[in-house]
């Protein structure tokens, strides 16, 4: 698994410019808008590798480094589906700026 990287792209200007039907799944065009009140933090003593959080994550921003769980807060809304799914209690929700 390897983390996302940003896709070049232009913001279209006008109407006629938007490639609706031509962005494919999956293409990230901008960071985290600053919205996230909570974000996740893995506990990597508590985690057991079992991979439930990268599978519930809705926007993919957990991903295996190495022999551990990270988080891409660049694209994690703070939804906290992964801390709420985690067996082992391995993720808590911190506020923001923590």
């Amino acid at each position: 698994m390897k983390r996302r990287q940003v896709t070049g792209y232009d913001f279209p200007k006008c109407l006629n410019d938007i490639p609706l039907p031509s962005i494919r799944p999956g293409v990230l065009l901008d960071v985290n808008s600053g919205f996230r009140t909570e974000k996740p933090v893995i506990n990597t003593e508590k985690c057991v590798n079992c991979m439930m959080c990268y599978i519930v994550c809705p926007e993919g921003t957990i991903y295996k480094d190495g022999d551990k769980m990270a988080v891409d807060y660049d694209y994690c809304k703070g939804c906290g589906i992964c801390a709420h799914e985690c067996r082992p209690h391995a993720i808590d929700m911190v506020p923001e700026g923590e």
